[in-house]
């Protein structure tokens, strides 16, 4: 089981059997880049300013530090962000206050008029950590933490703040504590009855800095990496172009044209009708890869279906070819299905026959959209659902294949399907 371990501490960063401030194989393969080398500053500024603070912060030891009493002010990264994936490890003196702010703009006067904030805390020597609300890994002031995992004062703690569209993720030491959606009804009322209702900015960005508070105390940094999940990254190509099935054929049972089963809708959506069973799969091979999707089932009548995206097929079309299957079906998207004996090993504790089962279930309502993402690397494949890695499986067979849609007997829809190729 060390090498399954091995294989989720690269796919989530931060894990303790890799140096701090160092990326994996695996992870540069999945697009992670350093926010912090450990030796310099770069990538950080002053909030509204221009370089490095002169005083208040130092690169000591592997780890940011923010000097207790000797101002410096907020850091920014220099780029922005829409949606990502940032992770992080973090330690504080006793009694310490600090925080870690997203999509924040500088066309206010501090980063907490306009960037929802991670709580980093001593809950147990500052008095803010008497509320809920505003202890370690809440969103500051409007939603406590759940469960509490926080590690004694002067321990590093890991963290992961994960912002996909409207979506937000608050991670402890391994653990989702804060899930919310931006400006639904639920937001609305917590801005209402908070500190921020009169912060007309709060929130509201759609791409930001990620701020490091200067609150006046001791707190120290490290481990600091970020993956762009934006679809429009430059690295990734459109595999669909949400017009036509351009660099798609397909195999289906019977005699049967693909347009009687696979539609383009006027809003760029391909539509599978689910019957007969098949399907759609690129024309061209893709060995290495990150493959970035969205998915559905009928919003209207939701009912629960099945389908699947089947990796590296090998050999002639049939049903089902050689691959590794990706589950689509509804309460069980994340797990895998080998096909045909395809070379790879998994989880032996939660495979049955040939299916893997996923770590835990991470799908939104029936009927509304839902996220894949897959990084195929050489002999590692990890699936991550609405950005929770459920899944992973090691020594697959490394070969060019195809990429395939399946068609499995209920209307399935899928959307911002894009592939980023990566070198070998």
């Amino acid at each position: 089981m060390m090498i399954a371990s091995t294989i989720l501490l690269c796919a989530a960063p931060c894990g303790p059997l890799q140096e701090p401030n160092t990326l994996s194989e695996v992870e540069r393969a999945a697009g992670w880049t350093l926010a912090f080398d450990g030796r310099t500053h770069a990538g950080w500024r002053r909030f509204r300013g221009e370089g490095f603070p002169e005083g208040g912060w130092a690169v000591e030891e592997g780890s940011l530090h923010k000097l207790a009493g000797a101002g410096g002010g907020d850091l920014v990264s220099e780029r922005g962000y829409q949606d990502f994936e940032f992770a992080f490890e973090w330690k504080v003196a006793s009694g310490a206050n600090s925080g870690i702010m997203y999509r924040v703009s500088e066309e206010r006067g501090n980063t907490w008029e306009t960037g929802p904030e991670y709580q980093i805390l001593d809950d147990t020597g500052h008095h803010d950590g008497r509320r809920a609300e505003t202890s370690a890994a809440s969103l500051y002031a409007m939603i406590a933490p759940e469960p509490s995992v926080l590690k004694p004062v002067g321990e590093w703690n890991s963290g992961r703040i994960l912002v996909v569209g409207n979506h937000v993720e608050h991670w402890l030491n391994g653990a989702r504590v804060v899930a919310f959606e931006l400006h639904d009804e639920a937001w609305k009322e917590l801005i209402e009855g908070c500190k921020f209702k009169n912060m007309p900015g709060f929130g509201k960005e759609r791409r930001g800095h990620i701020a490091l508070q200067d609150h006046g105390d001791d707190v120290w940094y490290r481990n600091l990496k970020i993956r762009d999940l934006d679809f429009d990254d430059e690295r990734a190509g459109t595999l669909f172009n949400g017009r036509d099935l351009a660099g798609w054929t397909h195999h289906l049972d019977g005699e049967v044209d693909a347009s009687a089963v696979w539609s383009v809708s006027e809003e760029g959506v391909l539509v599978c009708r689910g019957r007969p069973i098949g399907y759609l799969r690129t024309e061209d091979d893709h060995e290495n890869f990150v493959l970035r999707l969205e998915w559905r089932f009928n919003p209207v009548t939701k009912e629960a279906g099945n389908s699947g995206v089947l990796l590296r097929q090998l050999g002639p079309d049939k049903v089902w070819p050689r691959s590794i299957e990706a589950q689509l079906q509804s309460g069980a998207a994340g797990d895998f299905w080998n096909i045909d004996a395809f070379p790879m090993k998994v989880v032996e504790e939660r495979t049955s026959g040939r299916n893997t089962r996923r770590t835990g279930t991470n799908e939104s309502p029936i009927g509304e959209w839902n996220r894949y993402e897959i990084t195929a690397w050489k002999g590692n494949v990890v699936l991550r659902v609405n950005g929770e890695v459920l899944n992973q499986a090691w020594d697959c067979l490394e070969t060019p294949g195809k990429i395939c849609l399946q068609s499995e007997g209920a209307e399935i829809h899928f959307r911002r399907i894009a592939l980023t190729s990566l070198g070998s």
